[in-house]
């Protein structure tokens, strides 16, 4: 089921298969979000939950016994149900039910919450251990945003701003497998605020970052100023990609785990940035989105 909210300024659509953002438009009709072109890359939001990226082989270990999950897990895959629609936001909430235990393992309630804001949104993630165990989980965003932004440009016009100088080291992502390896490196930024935006950032997969000292990024046009800031207060690692193709769009990620990397093992508890969440207990984060 398709839902739409708006607050007079801005109308946004979100998908009850996945909870994901399809649609977000300002009065002048421009769309925000990737429109999802098969050509590209069919997606265009999707929401990343028990875990960010892949499995070494699309198998783990989870209290002795190996499950298969797909990348980025199942929510994006699974049948939402609405829990609150009111005229400028919304929350659609996953159960745990027989078909996700073939997968993981555990009691859950999963709420994705959309909010408009005056000049955006913001997506909240809510997780509840609703079982007798502790649940290791991660999750993230993966909104796709159309480049060029309502505006005639080109993709190399826009320039990808960190709030602060980073010094950083990306990990390189072994191809076909979607497992990072921490003993490589794609990217690098020394005390740098500032990566020109270019297709061939993207051809050996995505740009990963972690413990970033800023708090927000922007992908922004260098000569207007147009485009969109992305506030991932409380994710302590981040992606930027874009499929290797040449799409016009780029995805911001704020994630709290991420893939399993090549130097652990595969147990699901285990995997670096898994939060282990206790019985009865939540955990929620939220990104900003703010329209240029």
């Amino acid at each position: 089921m398709l839902y739409t909210i708006s607050n007079g300024s801005l109308t946004a659509q979100v998908d009850s298969l996945g909870a994901q953002l399809v649609s977000l438009k300002g009065a002048n009709g421009a769309e925000l979000i990737w429109i999802g072109d098969p050509n590209y890359w069919k997606g265009q939001a999707p929401v990343l939950f028990p875990m960010v990226g892949a499995l070494r082989a699309g198998k783990t270990l989870i209290g002795g016994q190996w499950y298969e999950m797909g990348q980025h897990g199942f929510a994006r895959h699974m049948e939402f149900a609405s829990v609150q629609v009111g005229a400028d936001s919304l929350s659609l909430t996953l159960t745990s039910n027989a078909e996700t235990k073939k997968m993981y393992p555990f009691d859950f309630a999963f709420t994705v919450t959309y909010a408009l804001t005056e000049s955006g949104y913001t997506t909240t993630f809510t997780v509840e251990n609703t079982g007798t165990e502790t649940m290791p989980f991660a999750v993230g965003g993966h909104p796709g945003f159309n480049i060029p932004v309502g505006e005639d440009a080109a993709f190399e016009d826009y320039t990808i701003v960190f709030e602060k100088p980073e010094t950083q080291r990306c990990p390189a992502i072994v191809m076909g497998q979607g497992l990072i390896d921490p003993t490589g490196c794609v990217f690098t930024l020394e005390n740098q605020r500032e990566i020109p935006l270019k297709h061939s950032l993207f051809y050996q997969d995505a740009l990963v970052f972690e413990q970033l000292d800023s708090h927000w990024v922007q992908v922004r046009n260098k000569k207007t100023g147009r485009g969109v800031t992305m506030d991932f207060t409380g994710f302590p690692m981040f992606g930027i990609w874009s499929a290797q193709n040449d799409g016009p769009y780029v995805c911001l990620e704020p994630w709290t785990g991420c893939a399993t990397r090549t130097t652990e093992g595969d147990d699901f508890a285990e995997k670096h940035g898994m939060t282990l969440l206790p019985p009865g207990e939540t955990s929620t984060h939220t990104f900003a989105v703010t329209i240029l």
